[in-house]
């Protein structure tokens, strides 16, 4: 597990490509029969992957947390992003296929994740925060998450929003998930963008077609900057910062919040005109 700090937003004007990249880019989620994690210390927020290859993989726990396990005192939310696979959690065996989520809940003591095909493995997205009540355990599809269209061809933004982990879907203490598909021919997504100075964000960018980059926009509205992100790779994303992106190709991306304020819609939207 990596720790990541948090960072000034007057510090960060002076931070050159690989500084950035450093600080807020996470260049390899999934690498096979390993997790894979960064402890943001934004709101306390684990962002990772596994991908299991030779077996089934039981969540451990890692010595950041000083906790007897991973969820003693924590929530989690998990979206396969490949192949079939299953969690189990406390014996409980849940399948999970492409673009499913699974929400467990705080004081789940064993996790254990596994590939139904090992030629076409399952790749988890791990996202957790603390939390301190517990909330059911529970499974969603995405076509069970009230599936939204949005954006219009013309402006490149025609995209699909799938909305998992929030108030009016499965329940949690402060875990905010969900995930964005853009549709052939589209590429810019959250345009115009928005800050919340409440909570932080993380980004997770896959299905981005092989030699094909995302330009991930981030940065105080009037000093922006940018970063190139691959397929697997993910982003933390400040609450001071801007959060948006335009691809070479289409492409999909999980987005995972947590903070001070639960309500999904709690956006500071900045007008284009008023971006440096």
């Amino acid at each position: 597990m990596q720790t990541r700090y948090t960072t000034n937003p007057s510090d960060f004007k002076q931070y050159d490509t690989d500084r950035i990249r450093r600080e807020f880019l996470i260049e390899s989620l999934f690498t096979p029969h390993t997790f894979e994690f960064v402890y943001s210390h934004y709101d306390r927020m684990i962002v990772g992957g596994v991908m299991p290859v030779g077996g089934p993989q039981t969540l451990p726990t890692y010595d950041e947390l000083k906790a007897d396990f991973f969820l003693q005192r924590r929530e989690l939310g998990i979206i396969n992003l490949a192949g079939d696979g299953t969690v189990t959690v406390d014996g409980q065996v849940i399948d999970l296929s492409k673009k499913d989520c699974l929400y467990v809940g705080m004081g789940s003591r064993e996790v254990v994740f596994n590939s139904n095909q090992a030629d076409n493995p399952a790749k988890f997205a791990l996202i957790s925060t603390p939390a301190h009540r517990t909330c059911p355990t529970a499974k969603l599809t995405s076509a069970e998450a009230s599936p939204v269209d949005l954006g219009a061809q013309e402006t490149a933004n025609q995209r699909t929003i799938y909305k998992y982990i929030h108030a009016d879907g499965l329940q949690s203490c402060q875990l905010v998930m969900g995930l964005t598909t853009l549709k052939p021919g589209n590429i810019w997504n959250t345009m115009p963008p928005h800050v919340h100075d409440r909570r932080m964000e993380a980004y997770i960018y896959f299905d981005i077609p092989e030699n094909q980059r995302v330009f991930h926009f981030m940065g105080h509205p009037q000093e922006t900057r940018h970063l190139l992100v691959g397929t697997d790779q993910a982003i933390l994303s400040p609450p001071w910062s801007i959060h948006a992106g335009a691809g070479t190709a289409s492409y999909s991306f999980i987005w995972a919040m947590a903070g001070e304020n639960y309500s999904f819609t709690d956006m500071d939207f900045v007008q284009l005109n008023d971006i440096r």
